[in-house]
């Protein structure tokens, strides 16, 4: 009697620990592009790059204690694009996407502000795709390029307008 009651617990239990145990069937993949800003206009123009080569870093923080609790780095491809799979469920912690390093000399300063993003990676929010998408990150060139005034002029932000 004793050795059923084991086997039928153990055929109880066998399932819910193999659930518990396996990575997530599909992985989240975290994506988003990398731009240099020509312009220095603090934002993505007509004249924006997009950078092939740059490194580009998640971080999943604990939501209290700021511990990193999980980490992957990406680089971009040639349109500027990168792509971090993300095999578990994050659950409730701070995960964002950060700027590690340009690949162009001249375009290596991130663009405060533009320099992170906040990625939810959880299945617990209703978002039913797993492809989740982060706001894209930019350098600033060290110069303006000389056609910037003008272009800034079509957004009517040209240095006359700005406080």
């Amino acid at each position: 009697m004793a050795k059923t009651v084991m086997v039928i617990a153990a055929l109880c239990l066998l399932p819910a620990i193999a659930m518990a145990v396996r990575p997530v069937a599909q992985p989240f993949v975290v994506k988003g592009r990398v731009y240099c800003d020509t312009c220095r206009a603090g934002f993505e123009t007509t004249a924006s790059i997009y950078l092939h080569g740059a490194k580009v870093r998640l971080e999943c923080r604990h939501r209290h204690s700021q511990e990193v609790l999980y980490a992957a780095e990406a680089t971009t491809d040639e349109t500027g694009t990168y792509s971090i799979p993300v095999k578990q469920d994050q659950k409730d912690r701070v995960c964002e996407t950060m700027l590690v390093k340009s690949s162009h000399s001249k375009c290596s300063s991130p663009d405060a502000g533009r320099d992170r993003s906040r990625v939810i990676l959880t299945s617990y929010n209703g978002v039913v795709s797993y492809e989740r998408f982060a706001n894209n990150m930019g350098f600033m060139m060290d110069e303006p390029m000389a056609y910037c005034s003008q272009l800034l002029q079509q957004y009517e932000l040209d240095d006359e307008s700005r406080f």
